[in-house]
């Protein structure tokens, strides 16, 4: 058992070689033309810049979290600081890799498309598997390294709420760079739009629009450096949260009993989510080598391949590594383990449940299904129509969805009772926090998958902004429409594996405040914790919109201003060139101020909550997760289907672009880019950090 933190290191060193080898050959590739290169170059300057400042202030707020971890009497002081340090550290270096590789991957990618997409798909996923394994690899290095520091070597007391101080670190910065990024991103987008297509009548990331390469910026910010901060806080906390429940399970499997410091039988289970970890990390790795581009196949079976590949080497796996690891059927205390094949079941439902919710999000976000035809259908009778069968949908997505994750819970449940020859509530939550190791056991391979979206999104922008040949835009525009599509099915990866990490941090947090906590509808401090729980993110949802609004009135006002301002600029003279700087300018801005509000609020609610009533705090996490997680999935497939649907349009569908259907469908699409790429995306982070706050801070709450 000693051995696994180390297979788990030898993993990870291996995620981050892969991602070093795709770097080297991203950047090998030719960028094309001089103009390519210099609108390249202006997005990645653009994208690094807000990167930076985004850091610096973030770092204050970590550096207060720093010095309130070391003073407040939290267990595990003043380890637990450094643990959460090392997870926001973490995050940033992996945040900074990705973008740096993915605003080289864009013009990259756009030359490729001259010569088709066979060329052109591979590359871009190899600049976002850069950040896939950038994402996995740190997450389990920082994992493996702080187990193994704080547990094995140093042997701190109360070491596995150190190991939870890891995972917040990396919530901080998820929580942050979502919110940032999602502003940012869709300041630039819905200004642009608004101006550029509807009241200008210009094409899409036409070189005319000043905010056109602030929107292109956007992409990286948001859809890179936001969603991979996102999965590494996702991927780190499905780890820990299985170990920290389990290390809180070791008293009731021993019946009280002291261990001295010595886990004996149960290390296993402590092991085991890491090991899952590790083996998944192995399995990516094999996956993704496997996306090649090929000619005569379809974009999507190309891309989902190494996905595919990955998580079928995982089952194999997970069944193998459980076998030899609980290999001796150990008893622990007065159960005994006596199936262990049935906890590899409990990663195989998550694994299959995590990949069924991506499907439902593929269903109700891709043009080739009645959903998104539908919309499409109702953009001939204007945007009213058009945005309320986007509302529609997207809430009606969330039935799948919620059936899916009650089933996983529910099956999970069971197999991990079975593991120990019983389905009492303590064993069967164990199984439960497995399957959220499960659903992102492959997380090198979906945030690569993902991150390939935005790639493809601005090589379509420079092919535009280049004037390249009418083909090669069409290549970048089948491979930005894929893009939409895989983007939704991480965001459902990323949403489902909140609900079911939430559940797991839930029940540590209970078990952290033993009998002091009686989670009774009947209670009224619960009953007013559930009703503010279940507000929050209405709130939060509100609080980011009304953000992605006012910057983006600011955006509409400058694009505006320089069209009418800039002499010959609107009509495309030669020689004229808009000032793309002031727009980035105005997007990193309201970005920086906006995010402060929202993402201080999911730290310092549960904070106030949690000192004034622990049984308070309980309802209000209950309400929280519940209404986060059904929020989450409508805001990102409603987003998802209006951009499709808008896309299904310009591609010849109600008679394509320029008609009164294209213009309805270009509302729709702009009420939901703050939708899928802000407010939705930002939920499932959201539930956790105030989840794993109440986890780590509940000693001092006591």
């Amino acid at each position: 058992m000693t051995a696994v933190p180390y297979l788990a290191l030898i993993a990870s060193v291996l995620a981050l070689l892969l991602a070093y080898y795709f770097a080297k050959v991203v950047l090998r590739a030719d960028q094309g033309t001089d103009l390519m290169r210099e609108i390249g170059e202006a997005i990645r300057e653009g994208a690094m810049a807000f990167l930076r400042r985004e850091y610096r202030w973030v770092s204050v707020f970590v550096a207060a979290m720093f010095v309130l971890l070391l003073i407040v009497p939290i267990d595990g002081r003043p380890a637990a600081s450094f643990a959460y340090l090392m997870g926001a550290v973490l995050s940033s270096v992996a945040g900074f890799i990705g973008m740096r590789i993915a605003t080289a991957a864009n013009t990259r990618t756009a030359n490729a498309a001259r010569q088709g997409a066979a060329k052109a798909l591979p590359l871009a996923f190899k600049g976002g598997a850069v950040m896939g394994f950038s994402v996995a690899g740190l997450a389990l290095l920082g994992i493996s390294i702080n187990y193994l520091l704080w547990v094995k070597w140093i042997g701190v007391d109360q070491a596995f709420q150190v190991v939870a101080a890891f995972g917040l670190g990396a919530s901080s910065i998820a929580l942050f760079a979502r919110i940032g990024g999602g502003i940012y991103t869709k300041a630039a987008d819905v200004g642009g739009d608004l101006v550029g297509k509807v009241e200008a009548g210009i094409p899409e990331d036409d070189p005319r629009n000043p905010a056109t390469i602030a929107d292109a910026v956007g992409d990286n910010v948001g859809d890179v450096a936001g969603m991979g901060a996102d999965l590494f806080e996702s991927y780190a906390g499905s780890i820990v949260a299985p170990v920290v429940l389990a290390s809180l399970l070791v008293p009731v499997f021993l019946e009280g009993d002291s261990l001295a410091g010595s886990f004996g039988d149960a290390e296993g289970l402590l092991m085991y989510p890491i090991l899952i970890g590790a083996l998944g990390m192995i399995a990516s790795i094999i996956g993704a080598l496997f996306v090649r581009g090929r000619e005569g196949r379809s974009l999507s079976g190309q891309l989902h391949t190494g996905q595919y590949v990955a998580m079928a080497l995982t089952v194999v796996f997970a069944i193998v590594g459980t076998l030899v690891l609980f290999g001796g059927s150990p008893t622990i205390g007065s159960y005994e383990l006596s199936a262990p094949i049935f906890l590899a079941f409990t990663i195989i439902v998550g694994l299959l449940g995590g990949w069924a919710i991506g499907f439902t999000s593929e269903y109700f976000t891709s043009e080739h299904f009645r959903p998104v035809k539908g919309i499409a259908q109702q953009s001939e009778t204007g945007p009213a129509t058009v945005t309320i069968e986007g509302i529609a949908q997207g809430k009606l997505s969330t039935l799948p969805a919620v059936a899916l994750v009650v089933t996983m819970i529910g099956l999970s449940y069971l197999f991990g009772g079975l593991a120990f020859g019983e389905a009492g509530d303590v064993i069967g939550l164990y199984g439960v926090s497995l399957a959220a190791i499960g659903m992102l056991a492959v997380t090198g391979v979906i945030v690569a998958v993902d991150a390939y979206g935005p790639i493809a999104d601005n090589a379509g922008g420079i092919a535009e902004m280049a004037e390249l040949p009418p083909e090669v835009r069409g290549v970048t525009d089948s491979l930005d429409s894929l893009g939409n599509t895989t983007a939704a099915v991480a965001k459902g990866f990323a949403v489902g594996s909140a609900a079911v990490t939430a559940l797991a941090l839930f029940k540590s947090f209970s078990l952290t405040a033993g009998d002091q906590v009686f989670l009774d509808i009947n209670d009224t401090a619960v009953t007013i914790g559930l009703f503010l729980g279940a507000m929050t993110p209405f709130i939060f949802a509100a609080l980011t919109m009304s953000s992605v609004g006012r910057a983006a009135q600011a955006m509409i006002v400058e694009v505006r201003r320089q069209f009418a301002e800039i002499p010959g600029l609107r009509e495309g003279e030669p020689g004229v060139k808009p000032d793309s700087r002031r727009c980035v300018d105005i997007s990193t801005q309201a970005a920086l101020r906006e995010m402060l509000l929202p993402g201080g609020l999911a730290v310092v609610l549960p904070l106030v909550i949690g000192f004034i009533d622990v049984n308070a705090l309980g309802g209000f996490l209950a309400g929280a997760v519940v209404t986060g997680f059904l929020i989450a999935i409508y805001m990102a497939n409603s987003g998802g289907a209006w951009d499709n649907a808008k896309k299904y349009i310009e591609a010849g569908a109600h008679g394509g672009k320029g008609t009164d259907a294209h213009a309805a469908a270009v509302v729709g699409d702009t009420i939901g880019d703050p939708f899928k790429d802000t407010s939705g995306p930002a939920m499932n982070i959201l539930i956790k950090v105030m989840t794993i706050v109440s986890l780590v801070f509940v000693p001092a709450f006591l």
